[in-house]
């Protein structure tokens, strides 16, 4: 969102300062905290609660979250370290492609997401991720992300 570098690298970030990277807000953002981050790498948390709009019809009495949602976050997160870089600043992400993702374990409230984001390759205006969602250390999720960035 923002057009200055906040130089995130090596640092925690709260919620405050990912709201100056990423354009997203409630009920869509989806990414608390950042807790590690480096040029190649960056780790954030997402906690899922059993107030999350979404399960109140995904689905009633068996509360999962949407695995297309779990994408979603591993994106922000690939987000905020993709947006704070130098020819990135002030731009949107868009996705170009989503492969190999698998889901492997439901996601349901009271649990704690870790999303890990390799960062593989930048070309031109784009960039492609690799991403692995955890719970208690075992992985829920999976997928090579491809963003665009675009001038708002």
């Amino acid at each position: 969102m923002g057009n200055e570098e906040l130089n995130i690298m090596g640092k925690t970030l709260d919620i405050n300062t990912i709201q100056k990277i990423l354009p997203h807000r409630y009920p869509f953002l989806l990414v608390d905290r950042i807790i590690e981050s480096s040029e190649k790498r960056i780790v954030g948390i997402k906690n899922v609660t059993v107030n999350e709009p979404f399960f109140q019809g995904h689905f009633p009495g068996k509360p999962i979250m949407p695995g297309v949602l779990i994408i979603e976050a591993m994106a922000q997160v690939g987000g905020v370290g993709a947006l704070n870089i130098k020819d990135n600043l002030g731009k949107l992400a868009y996705f170009m492609s989503i492969k190999e993702a698998k889901f492997r374990k439901p996601v349901v409230p009271g649990d704690q997401l870790v999303i890990e984001i390799d960062m593989l390759k930048t070309k031109l205006s784009m960039m492609q991720v690799r991403g692995v969602a955890k719970v208690n250390g075992e992985v829920v999720t999976e997928a090579e992300l491809m963003f665009a960035f675009v001038t708002p």
